[in-house]
């Protein structure tokens, strides 16, 4: 039921109650049959059961058999380092899930203590878990409104629930009816569960409780929207289980060759130890295969990205945000506050037949108008600013004392001056104020308000210095330019005086007035969104603007800041409630503004676009934003915003700037960028040790690595470098792409390409090396092997910088990390060469210096060509770029 709709009687009626309240006896029956007034969530996961989840991926399970067969051959070592980096991985994934799972928690938070009911005739103060449809509730200034209800009465009453409506003012309540349907903000006869009364008294009637309140609804949207896997997570998830099992079909296929090759061969103790050989192969190459710091590696390339991100304002609650705000093709964002500077602001005014343009700066040359006019803004108001210097009060009137200010006229200096004698307070009805003081010994009536209101009550204007009648030509001066006003989205107040007799004032007295002006004023853009749309376009990220404002002034701050082109629309949450999902998906390019909006609104524009295959980010900061935020693929909240907001989303902005949050995709493309950077560089020294595998398997030679030495390797050694190209700068041109297609796998864009030539180069580097050590022996082939892949591995991070600069072009030291793992991971391999220590390595005695100088030489050649190869793809690229 509409309750809106109807009258209090049918209100009343419908929830079988009366202004009286209801009996304890009727209550607590309804208490036993609707439940308490309090939001339930869903059952959450344990924590042993999401522990578990993190075992079924299957590259986890090909380490898992690599382990158990490495216990078996006796290798504790190994098998104890691969648990242990698998079980770390799993701790880090159950406490970012358990972080993620508050939302709920902050909403209910939200909830008021207590509740002043009516029951059996007396106003008596409850637990609002306790009430129920039906109590009449008692509201006064301060008190949180503890449930969905229809006003019954209401003495001046404003409950501020902007963070259901996005809605910055305190919104005026009544009882009366309202005809049509109207969007929540519109809902003026009700009042909203959560909301703070913040200037009156009234009553109303509970007609929602828990789960029918409108934040309830919410609670259920936050409960039922889908928290969406980043792009990087989908792709390596993806990636993941291809490799896996990819990975153990080739395990499965070198074993059986082996077991083969044993099993033709000559004698039962040859049989054992070709079975054991071949198991020994199978699991150097799963080692081999699988980065085990992987995970551990993106995560530190992603903390590296929240640290940039900080700077920006961007606080991030969830570190794959950071990758998936890189890759966001569309930017959901509110207006106020946002887009805009969250405060009022006067921008223009009227004053009838004037040539001056601006008040002059010595206010002592003022007109008697515009003195008259600035008076009456002033004196007229109800706002100040405190001894902190925070201004206080309604945000129109604070605006009109900054508007003083901006005119070199000191507010308190108008005020001490003038002091205030009597007051008629504003109404909802009246749509007016007034105060009463003395001019020169004068009692004089001033009067601000709606234009509309105010031009009826005048019968004279102050024209220039001196007092005429109000004719139908300046009244039509006045008419024009409110008109024009309102048509530039501005609000638009009137100013009017009357000189008065002594006694007491009403709101008779305020006829007969005497025009002075108007002033118009908005919440103006901030000066640096401009530009910011602006990058934004160049990026290919489309702007939309989601809002709780009325549509005229959302759709003129669209078009005045570039998010608006000349062909876009706006539209209302009403409007797009009228229209089928078949409909939204045609109009979808074509809408830049909505205005007026439900949460569920909020919702299906989210999910429209994610249809269409967009990564969407959404920015808000009430608890009507919260179940879109969580929606989003990436959910922005302002750090002014509620908790609510703060815990749907993924990142907050400390500055609530749209300019912090094209700043920050910057920085998320230049993460997943590094990212990348670093996944080629692991992907191609496994892929170099695998082909130095396979070829040896080929060639019936020994196997060119023991699994500690891989292990060392994939943990130690390459974990460095591959951080520390996560500390790479942004690209020249990382504003200037277009978003990656959210189809493109995590290989795409050139990067397999250049992950097989660099593995080729190692792996031939390998071989060679594995054949020199040959022509000693066989242990001295292994530790050839080994030194060359570890080498070249580790020189392979300056040209793993960049797919588009050669390290020349780079500068060697311009990535100061890169040049520091280089050298720590040089001191780590002459760590594995000393006596005492090599032995673990399966290094012998007799490798020496000319040993290591040829491995040094075969990886140092494998690097240069990388470089080389690089070189002359990019030479031919220009050439192409440049005759085409």
């Amino acid at each position: 039921m509409e309750f809106y709709r109807r009258s209090t009687a049918e209100v009343l009626e419908q929830v079988k109650s009366d202004s009286g309240g209801l009996s304890g006896w009727e209550a607590r029956a309804r208490l036993e049959r609707d439940g308490y007034n309090e939001l339930k969530g869903r059952e959450r996961v344990p924590v042993w059961k999401l522990f578990l989840e993190n075992f079924k991926d299957p590259l986890v399970i090909v380490l898992l058999v690599a382990a158990a067969v490495q216990a078996v051959l006796g290798h504790l070592v190994e098998t104890l380092i691969i648990v242990f980096v698998l079980v770390l991985n799993a701790v880090i994934s159950v406490v970012q899930t358990q972080k993620a799972e508050s939302s709920l928690d902050a909403l209910k938070q939200l909830a008021a203590p207590e509740a002043k009911a009516i029951r059996d005739g007396v106003t008596v103060r409850i637990p609002a878990r306790e009430l129920v449809k039906g109590d009449v509730v008692i509201l006064e200034a301060g008190d949180y409104v503890p449930a969905d209800g229809r006003v019954l009465t209401g003495e001046s009453l404003k409950a501020e629930e902007g963070m259901l409506t996005g809605e910055s003012e305190a919104a005026e309540k009544q009882s009366g009816v309202i005809e049509e349907e109207v969007p929540l903000g519109d809902r003026s006869n009700m009042v909203f569960s959560g909301s703070l009364i913040v200037y009156g008294r009234g009553s109303f009637v509970v007609t929602g409780t828990g789960g029918d309140t409108e934040i309830g609804k919410i609670a259920g949207l936050i409960e039922s929207a889908e928290a969406k896997a980043t792009p990087l997570q989908r792709k390596l998830e993806s990636f993941g289980k291809r490799l896996g099992l990819v990975i153990l079909v080739l395990c499965i296929l070198i074993f059986g060759i082996e077991a083969l090759r044993a099993w033709l061969s000559r004698g039962e103790a040859d049989l054992t130890a070709g079975v054991l050989d071949a198991l020994m192969f199978a699991v150097a190459v799963a080692v081999a295969a699988i980065p085990e710091a992987l995970s551990s590696i993106v995560t530190i390339v992603l903390s590296v990205g929240t640290n940039q991100m900080a700077k920006q304002h961007a606080i991030i609650r969830r570190l794959p945000a950071v990758e998936a705000l890189g890759s966001a093709s569309v930017i959901c964002t509110d207006k106020t506050g946002t887009l805009t500077q969250n405060k009022m602001t006067v921008v223009d005014y009227f004053l009838p037949r004037t040539e001056r343009e601006l008040f002059p700066e010595n206010h002592k040359e003022w007109s008697t108008g515009e003195r008259r006019l600035l008076h009456i803004a002033v004196l007229c108001n109800d706002s100040h600013i405190n001894e902190e210097g925070k201004a206080l009060g309604d945000p129109t009137e604070v605006a009109l004392i900054a508007f003083s200010g901006s005119k070199n006229k000191d507010y308190r200096e108008i005020r001490d001056s003038f002091p205030r004698e009597a007051e008629i307070p504003f109404d909802s009805d009246r749509k007016l104020m007034s105060t009463v003081h003395s001019f020169d010994g004068q009692r004089t009536l001033l009067t601000k308000g709606g234009p509309d209101v105010l031009f009826g009550r005048c019968d004279y204007v102050l024209l220039n210095e001196d007092t005429v009648p109000l004719t139908d030509e300046l009244r039509a001066e006045f008419m024009l330019a409110n008109e024009e006003f309102s048509g530039r989205a501005l609000r638009v107040l009137a100013y009017a005086y009357k000189h008065i007799e002594d006694g007491a004032v009403g709101t008779g007295d305020e006829q007969h007035l005497i025009l002075v002006g108007l002033t118009a004023m908005i919440d103006p853009p901030r000066e640096e969104v401009y530009d910011s749309i602006a990058d934004a376009n160049k990026a290919g990220i489309r702007t939309i603007m989601i809002t709780g404002d009325h549509k005229t002034t959302a759709q003129a701050i669209g078009r005045d800041i570039g998010l608006m082109s000349e062909h876009d629309i706006a539209v209302t949450g009403r409007e797009l409630d009228g229209m089928s999902d078949e409909e939204l998906e045609k109009r979808l390019e074509s809408i830049g503004v909505y205005a007026r909006v439900s949460p569920e609104n909020k919702i299906r524009i989210v999910r429209a676009w994610q249809h269409r295959g967009a990564i969407t980010a959404m920015t808000g900061d009430g608890v009507n934003d919260a179940p879109a935020l969580k929606q989003a693929d990436i959910g922005v909240a302002m750090g002014s915003g509620t908790d609510v907001a703060k815990d749907s989303a993924a990142m907050i902005l400390t500055d609530d700037n749209f300019v912090s949050i094209v700043k920050a995709v910057g920085v998320g493309r230049t993460v997943f960028d590094n990212i990348k950077k670093a996944i080629a560089y692991l992907f191609a020294g496994n892929l170099g040790a695998i082909i130095a595998i396979l070829v040896a398997l080929v060639l019936n030679w020994i196997n060119p690595f023991t699994a500690i030495q891989l292990l060392f390797i994939n943990l130690v050694n390459d974990s460095l470098p591959a951080i520390a190209l996560g500390m790479e700068k942004a690209e020249p041109d990382v504003m200037r792409r277009k978003p990656r297609d959210i189809k493109e796998g995590i290989f795409a864009g050139g990067t397999l390409r250049v992950v097989i030539v660099r593995g080729l180069l190692i792996g031939g580097a390998v071989i060679i090396s594995q054949y020199i050590g040959m022509q000693h022996s066989e242990e001295m082939s292994v530790a050839m092997a080994f030194s060359t892949l570890i080498l070249a591995r580790t020189l392979q991070t300056f040209a793993a910088r960049s797919n588009s600069q050669t390290a020349f072009q780079a500068g060697f030291f311009s990535n100061r990390y890169v040049a520091g793992a280089v050298i720590l991971c040089l001191c780590l391999y002459g760590f594995t060469v000393l006596p005492g220590v090599r032995r673990f390595f399966s290094i012998p005695e007799q490798f020496g210096l000319e040993h290591g100088l040829t491995a040094a030489g075969l990886a140092l050649a494998a690097v240069i060509l990388m470089e080389l190869i690089k070189f002359a793809g990019n030479a031919a690229r220009r050439t192409k770029a440049m005759t085409s």
